[in-house]
């Protein structure tokens, strides 16, 4: 059971915090590639 435990924080947790930074980014820049237009903030009215 403690091999499964310290599998899992010395290689899946760390795979698994990078993964999660990096969606992070992705979605962060993601704004580089929409149009101008989308940019803005939405309408009120």
């Amino acid at each position: 059971m403690f091999n499964v435990v310290a599998f899992f924080r010395s290689t899946l947790l760390p795979i698994l915090i990078v993964a999660l930074f990096a969606l992070a980014l992705v979605a962060v820049s993601a704004r580089i590639w929409l149009p101008g237009d989308m940019l803005a903030p939405a309408p009120m009215s």
